[in-house]
């Protein structure tokens, strides 16, 4: 198979575990328009497969995450005429794009060993979970090239950090360091490479312990709430915690406790 023919995500089950890999490691795992049309096609079926409960997003090799978007490509797409882009993927392809999947309803993990640069770190801030090797950089630099960080960079760093931080890598796209990002709370965990799979596999283990729809109804909560008046949150209806309150699993977990057993969650 043609390196133009290969497949760009590799994307493989096990255990209840969707293991997404962006798989260009010899462009640092750009991402070109097929990518997020092959990415937007495991998203859909990461949400529809009750049988897989968390996510796990990397990519591959050692030295990058993901440098964000294809610029190669967007040059050729540019001189070819075509519309100029904006915040948001609406109209293009993979839409919608995991950083506007505002309702994908399980947790996800980003697994970052590298860079993480422009879309790449807009992934990762999309993410539930950040783990971050000790080589891990981050950063948004599209103002360096004309650009927005349209993929919600520019949105997520200023929800995630105080403004003033958050404004200062925007405006001149400097880079931030693993270590940084922990201290700042963006990122989860950080630990050398060599120690990296280890640590997201202990993430994922204690993440698969949870009930299913009782991770799913906290997201949800959470995500939609972030806006709200805190006596809103408190009246607002939300779906998965509807199913979660009339599901077994809500009967399950207090009497697995009362039982002194390990709950057996059905996902029902």
């Amino acid at each position: 198979m043609s390196g133009a023919d290969r497949p760009r995500v590799r994307y493989e089950k096990r255990d209840g575990v969707a293991w997404v890999t962006i798989d260009r490691p010899d462009v640092l795992n750009a991402m070109d328009l097929r990518t997020h049309e092959e990415l937007a096609d495991v998203w859909d079926d990461f949400e529809s497969d009750d049988d897989l409960r968390v996510a796990v997003l990397t990519g591959a090799g050692s030295r990058a995450f993901s440098v964000g978007q294809d610029l190669r490509e967007r040059a050729r797409l540019n001189g070819a005429g075509a519309a100029p882009t904006t915040f948001g993927s609406r109209g293009q392809p993979g839409w919608p794009r995991l950083t506007e999947r505002f309702d994908l309803s399980k947790p996800v993990v980003a697994r970052v060993d590298g860079y993480a640069l422009g879309g790449g770190f807009e992934l990762a801030l999309a993410c539930d979970i950040i783990i971050a090797s000790q080589q891990s950089v981050f950063a948004l630099p599209e103002v360096l090239l004309g650009l927005v960080p349209g993929a919600g960079g520019a949105f997520r760093l200023v929800r995630q950090l105080p403004l003033k931080v958050a404004m200062g890598y925007l405006l001149t796209g400097r880079r931030m360091t693993a270590e940084t990002a922990l201290r700042w709370g963006l990122v989860n965990e950080v630990v050398p490479a060599d120690d990296l799979d280890a640590c997201v596999a202990e993430w994922v283990d204690a993440l698969l312990r949870g009930a299913p729809l009782a991770a799913r109804a906290i997201k949800e909560s959470v995500m939609r709430s972030l806006d709200m008046a805190l006596d809103e949150a408190f009246v607002t209806p939300f779906e998965w915690e509807r199913r979660r309150m009339h599901s077994e699993d809500a009967v399950e977990g207090p009497r697995a406790f009362a039982e002194k057993r390990e709950p057996r969650w059905r996902g029902i």
